[in-house]
């Protein structure tokens, strides 16, 4: 039996596999969900039986399915690697990136990408910044750094802002707290409580932008840390409450350390990698955005796909 298997059939069931469903796979690889379906309908006829069991939520996948699985595994880094040194070999392999972080509990993910970005982009100049005690987009904007990971993309003449991925805000509370026997909080609680926070600007905290400010509600007191741990620890000791992605959350209450609950009825936001739109297609900041895709879809709780991008 010759049977012709394409790059395309591997990266839309890789797509399926990481996103559970066809929907949210056709709108990671920019696919219709018509165009995937007719996708495996062919894989199928080619292999004369299925690759899923399209009846199960999320969906499974078949030993055959699975087997192409794996071979995606070992392909689609190869082509990605190839594909990476020829870019080298074009031009524009080295350069300077120097990153300011305004989501500073985006190191749980940032250093790994960073670490493996390292090995595949050598003579790239790479720094870390802190955006605790700066404006990090001005900044940007003045050529003084080349990228900036942001949930508030500002309407800046040059600035181009590439999403990331979706996630929900979350408050963390101690188990003893009287609000862990709630699902939900109601913006008007925080009237009376302590709020543990970054050391920046309330309008660039996701719980003060779009959940306490438009509902016209102070906390009743502001306390800072620079640390998520120690703000955690603050939280499971009593201390007050904070807000964090859901993703950074999953350490601590995997360990029951603190108890999350949805801030009203859910708030949401959006990741982006900030960049100059003269650089936006430089071949090195194109490939950091991509791992740095890859490694949260891989490795984070909770997140969700996003395309939409503000303009500059």
């Amino acid at each position: 039996m010759n049977i012709a298997i394409e790059i395309r059939h591997l990266r839309t069931l890789k797509a399926i596999q990481e996103t559970g469903s066809i929907v949210e796979a056709a709108e990671r690889i920019h696919l219709t969900q018509s165009a995937i379906s007719h996708q495996l309908k062919e894989l199928e006829h080619r292999l004369e039986g299925p690759v899923l069991e399209r009846k199960t939520k999320p969906l499974r996948f078949t030993p055959s399915g699975q087997r192409l699985l794996d071979l995606a595994d070992d392909i689609l880094p190869r082509i990605q690697s190839t594909l990476r040194d020829i870019q080298k070999m074009a031009g524009g392999q080295a350069g300077r990136l120097h990153i300011a972080i305004e989501c500073h509990s985006c190191f749980q993910w940032l250093m790994p990408t960073l670490n493996s970005y390292r090995e595949n982009w050598p003579e790239v100049e790479l720094d870390l910044i802190s955006g605790f005690n700066f404006d990090p987009l001005p900044a940007l904007q003045q050529r003084e750094l080349d990228l900036v990971i942001t949930s508030d993309p500002l309407p800046i003449e040059g600035i181009r802002y590439v999403p990331l991925f979706r996630y929900e805000s979350l408050l963390a509370v101690s188990k003893s707290h009287p609000w862990a026997k709630l699902e939900k909080i109601p913006a008007a609680l925080f009237s009376n409580e302590t709020l543990i926070a970054y050391p920046v600007d309330k309008q660039r905290l996701d719980v003060f932008r779009e959940f306490l400010t438009p509902a016209g509600v102070e906390p009743k007191a502001i306390r800072t840390a620079e640390l998520t741990i120690m703000m955690i620890q603050l939280v499971a000791s009593g201390r007050g409450v904070c807000c964090l992605p859901n993703w950074a959350m999953t350490e601590y209450t995997e360990k029951d350390y603190v108890k999350t609950l949805s801030l009203g009825s859910g708030v949401w936001a959006t990741l982006y990698a900030a960049v100059r739109a003269d650089q936006i297609d430089t071949h090195y900041i194109v490939d950091f955005v991509n791992s740095a895709r890859s490694h949260s879809f891989k490795h984070l709780k909770g997140i969700q796909h996003a395309d939409n991008q503000p303009g500059s």
